[in-house]
Formats: structure tokens, sequence, C-alpha cells
């Protein structure tokens, strides 16, 4: 029986997201969040443009948690190459963003101020997303 060629390097799949998320869908850190309604990839630039956005809107007061990482490089080959001679360089990264997943979490701030600053920085995402604030939060 012939045994599948062992290669140094494990091709990553482009897979497929369906489903809600298996973690990540309740608040740990903080008393407001940001959750994700749509599925989809967010790359790193947008997690940063987001973060500036909320950042820049709380004028530096309170905290800001950030829960997901961009983990999957995204590859891509030069125009006009020929087929074959392999896979193409990393070309950006991101994180697989399921609905329900929480992508900000704030906190130190009065609950209007949370609510702009996540709306301003869910401008920023390729994704639908919810304000959400913790149940024990008192106004």
């Amino acid at each position: 029986m012939l045994q599948p060629k062992k290669t140094k390097y494990r091709k990553m799949q482009k897979g497929r997201m369906k489903g809600n998320t298996k973690r990540g869908a309740e608040l740990a850190f903080g008393s407001f969040g940001m959750k994700s309604l749509d599925t989809s990839w967010v790359t790193g630039r947008q997690i940063e443009a987001a973060r500036q956005a909320i950042t820049r809107r709380m004028k530096r007061e309170g905290q800001l948690w950030i829960r997901i990482f961009p983990d999957k490089p995204i590859t891509k080959k030069p125009a006009e190459v020929r087929m074959g001679k392999g896979k193409g360089a990393p070309e950006y990264f991101v994180a697989r963003v399921c609905p329900g997943r929480i992508i900000f979490e704030a906190d130190g701030v009065h609950l209007e101020t949370a609510r702009e600053a996540m709306r301003l920085g869910a401008q920023k995402l390729p994704v639908t997303t919810k304000f959400v604030v913790r149940r024990d939060y008192v106004y």
C-alpha cells in the first residue's frame, strides 16, 4: 500500500465558516462590547482601523480589549505568473469571525460614550455588529 507523501509544510485550505461561534460569545473583561452578527474574514488592518476609531472617540479614557487575532495567512501569487511553481507568498493575515463573536470590549467610560465609540469602530469592519452591555451593569 502506498503511503501519502509527507511534506514539510502543511498547506492551509480556505475552509468553510458555518454556524455560530464556539467560544468568545460572552463579555469577559469589560462592561460593553461589540458582537458580530455576520460571518466574514476581518483583516489586521481593519481591526487596527476600528481600534483607532474607538480609542479616539473614548479620548483614551477607560480600557479597550481586542478579542480577535488575525492568525490565518492569506497568500497570493504575483501578477502575470504561470500556473504551478508552488504556493504564493503571504499577502496579509485575517481573523475568522462567526455570528456571536465578541470583537471588542470596553470599560471605564459612560454608556453613551461607549455606544458611540463602538458605532464608529463598527463602520470600519466588514461585518454587521451589535452593541452589548453586561447584564449586571448599573446605569
